[in-house]
This record gives C-alpha cells, sequence and structure tokens, in this order.
C-alpha cells in the first residue's frame, strides 16, 4: 500500500539473541509448548475422524454420528482450553502465545491438506499432519500479544513470559524506525537455528519513496554458476561457491558426528554430550556458508535496485535444472531464486519494475550485434561465430544484452506488466523479429 508519507509494507527484522541460560531453558520450554499442543490437537483430530469414520461404518446417518472437531483455529483453540487442565496440569508455566503457535501450525497443516485433497490448492499434493518430534521439528514460538518492544538500551528485547533478552547485535536499524513513529511491530517469532536463538520482528513499516540513481536505464541480468551474474553493462560478478569453500570444514564436522553416539529410537538410547556438540559444530558450519549467500544477494541486488529503473532478468526452470545431479548443489548453491525475489521487493520499494523475459527467448542463441539467431547451441560452447557477419559472440557475457532488446521491444508493443497468453505471443514475435 501507499500513502502521502511512502510505501507501506510488512518487512522482518531478524537479530541473533543471548539468553542467559534460565532463558534458554524457558525458551526451549515454550518451544515444547507449542509442539505438545500441536501434538495434542491432531491426536483429538484423528480419533474424531476415526470415530465417525466406524460410525459411518455400522449404518449411522450423518446427523447421528459424533460431532465433528472444527479444523479452523478458534475451534481448535476452545477444544485445547477445555481440556489443558486434564492433559497439561503445568500449562500455566508458559505463554499462551506457546500453546497458540502449536495449534495455529495444526489449523494451516489442516487447511492445506483439504485444499491439495479438494484441488483447490496448486502445486504438489499436501500429505495429511504428522506427529511432531522434539530431533526433527526446529524449536520456535510466536508472539502475537503481550510486551513485544526493542528496549532503549538497543541491545535489549522484551518478550511476554521471557523477560528482557539481550541482543548479540545492536537493534539500532529496527529501534529509529519505531521512535520515528515509521514502524509497528505486528509479532516476533523466536527460532533456533544454527546453534543459536534468533528473533525475527514483523513490522509494518513506512517507506520512504525514493527513486534509482538512474529511473531511465535499463540493465539486463543474467545469473549463472561460473559466474553469480553478468550485467549487460559488462560487470561480472563473481560466484563466490560459499558451500564448495566450506566443503572440507562441512565434511570434518558431519564425520565427526557419525562417530559419535548419537540417539537410538529403537532402543530408547540418549545422545551423548560429545554428540551433541558435534551437532552444535555443523549447524553453526552450515549456518556460517547461509549468512554468507545471504550476505552476497543483498549486497549485490541492493546496489541493482539503487542504480537502475528497470532490471530484466529471465524466467529459469530451476526445479528441472536442479534435476541434474552434476548442477544441482551448484546451482542451490548460487540461490537463484533468493536473487530474483529480492530484486522483485526492492526494486518496487523504489519505484521501478523487474521485468521477466519469457523462458524460451533464445537469448543465449541470439547475436549481441545484429541480431540473428543460431539454430542450434550446445551447452558446452561458450562463444561461437555469428554466420551473418563472421564475427565471435561470446556467452554468457552476450546475453544479458538480449534481455535489454527483450525490454526495448516489450515497450514497443506496450507490453510491460503482461499475462502468459500475452507472453506466449510476444515470444513467437521477437522469434520472428530477430529470426
Amino acid at each position: 500500500m501507499s500513502d502521502v508519507a511512502g510505501w507501506v509494507v510488512v518487512q522482518a527484522y531478524r537479530f541473533a539473541l543471548d539468553p542467559t541460560p534460565a532463558q534458554d531453558r524457558d525458551l526451549y520450554r515454550h518451544a515444547g509448548a507449542g509442539r505438545f499442543a500441536f501434538n495434542w490437537a491432531l491426536a483429538a483430530v484423528r480419533a474424531n475422524l476415526g470415530q465417525r469414520a466406524a460410525e459411518r461404518s455400522y449404518g449411522l446417518t450423518d446427523a447421528q454420528l459424533t460431532p465433528a472437531l472444527g479444523w479452523t483455529l478458534p475451534a481448535l483453540r476452545r477444544a485445547w482450553n477445555a481440556a489443558k487442565p486434564q492433559v497439561a496440569p503445568w500449562w500455566a508455566q508458559c505463554s499462551k502465545e506457546a500453546y497458540n503457535t502449536g495449534l495455529d501450525g495444526l489449523a494451516r497443516a489442516l487447511g492445506n491438506w483439504s485444499a491439495s485433497r479438494s484441488g483447490r490448492r496448486a502445486g504438489p499434493r499436501v500429505g495429511f499432519p504428522r506427529f511432531r518430534s522434539r530431533r526433527r521439528v526446529v524449536p520456535s514460538v510466536r508472539f502475537t500479544t503481550g510486551t513485544i518492544r526493542v528496549e532503549d538500551t538497543r541491545h535489549h528485547v522484551a518478550l511476554p513470559r521471557l523477560g528482557r533478552i539481550r541482543t548479540h547485535e545492536s537493534t539500532r536499524k529496527l529501534a529509529r524506525r519505531l521512535y520515528a513513529g515509521t514502524a509497528r511491530i505486528l509479532s516476533a517469532t523466536v527460532r533456533h537455528t544454527g546453534g543459536r536463538w534468533h528473533v525475527s520482528f514483523t513490522v509494518d513499516v513506512t517507506r520512504t519513496i525514493r527513486t534509482p540513481a538512474h529511473p531511465g536505464r535499463t540493465v539486463g541480468v543474467d545469473v549463472g554458476v561460473a559466474n553469480l551474474a553478468v550485467l549487460s553493462t559488462g560487470l561480472v560478478v563473481p560466484n563466490p561457491r560459499h558451500l564448495a569453500a566450506a566443503a572440507a570444514r562441512l565434511r570434518g564436522a558431519a564425520r565427526t558426528l557419525s562417530r559419535r553416539q548419537g540417539p537410538d529410537r529403537r532402543t530408547g538410547r540418549q545422545p551423548s554430550r560429545r554428540w551433541r556438540q558435534a551437532k552444535a559444530r555443523l549447524a553453526r558450519a552450515h549456518a556460517r556458508v547461509a549468512n554468507l549467500r545471504t550476505d552476497g544477494l543483498h549486497k549485490l541486488t541492493t546496489t541493482l535496485a539503487a542504480t537502475y529503473g528497470t532490471v530484466v532478468v529471465e524466467d529459469l526452470n530451476i526445479k528441472g535444472m536442479m534435476a541434474n545431479r552434476r548442477l544441482a548443489r551448484h546451482i542451490a548453491d548460487a540461490g537463484w531464486a533468493t536473487l530474483r525475489r529480492q530484486l522483485e521487493y526492492k526494486i518496487a520499494w523504489r519505484g521501478g519494475r523487474v521485468v521477466v523475459a519469457d523462458r524460451w527467448f533464445a537469448s543465449s542463441k541470439t547475436c549481441s550485434s545484429c541480431g540473428a539467431v543460431k539454430p542450434k547451441l550446445p551447452l558446452r560452447v561458450r562463444a561461437y561465430t555469428c554466420h551473418i557477419h563472421w564475427h565471435v559472440v561470446p556467452l554468457p557475457s552476450g546475453v544479458p544484452y538480449e534481455k535489454q532488446q527483450y525490454h526495448a521491444l516489450m515497450a514497443e508493443n506496450g507490453i510491460l506488466d503482461y499475462s502468459p497468453e500475452q507472453t506466449a505471443e510476444l515470444a513467437a514475435r521477437i522469434r520472428s523479429a530477430l529470426g
């Protein structure tokens, strides 16, 4: 939304926490309470469905069946409040938001399963919810009511029932907006990832409407594995390959973990202290790779959004490309989908636009000088000779230029915000114009 002051967007601010040992136990207790509420409600739903199915097999009518247990969050919350004195006599030790987190997760899971089963949800089929295990589920709890604030010290946050928790990093970016009145906290989610606790604030932010440094300029961005991105300006952004650089460290940590005495569900054996330490070390190594990748993508997309008014990217079939077992790990390490997602919202904040080139547009086969299209181009070929003017066309440095051509042709045809049908028609016209 937009108003006189600027764009009103929902944005998340994430900070690492440094809780005390007592606060660490409280956080795990809240996460466990949410998991307990989820499992209890799921067991109640399954028992209700089984009872109704058995009664139908006896020939009872729908009016004679046991009343159905509602799957919505209010219905599950009412059932939990009625049963919690018997099933969880310790319920007063945790905030009500902990139980609400688990019930809300189950309500969403059941809704997704029902919508997928009836065809109202697109994509792969969603299975029926399963019970949450302490070892498989990431500990998390979400707070929507109560005392949720950023302290004046800018190194502490306050959460319901947990009190004042120190942050590992400064909260000044969010605190400045809160004190200026341009932000309002909607909720806070605490998760344990990468070996430590993090808090994410969901905030309504009024962002000042800014314009790029060159609003009239268009740049094409071609992503790849050898180079993370190649711009039509000639700038080549190398691929840092963070996962490959940390491969030795990850292998060593994984090997150490495999040699420790881990849990065994068949015998009920508990993991050893050294196994927990090795697992935390492996989690920290993976978290470091993820943080380095996210940092690089944020810097690249912020620079593009602050510089150009129009950015043209390619619509890639990443899921299909991931089926190539030789390239899947490298494609996942590059983070192409994250780059496009960040470009879309960052450029929208600055009043620019992202143009997605058609997936079947022959950008790699098109000469960047004369526009001639080469009929066949194997993947191993990184440079070819144009059959019209007989000059060498390097790849992929010539590809982003074709994305600029794509944007120019779209502008000539008056189609910038286009539907899939218009995309197919335009792609055919572009192929005929360039061929």
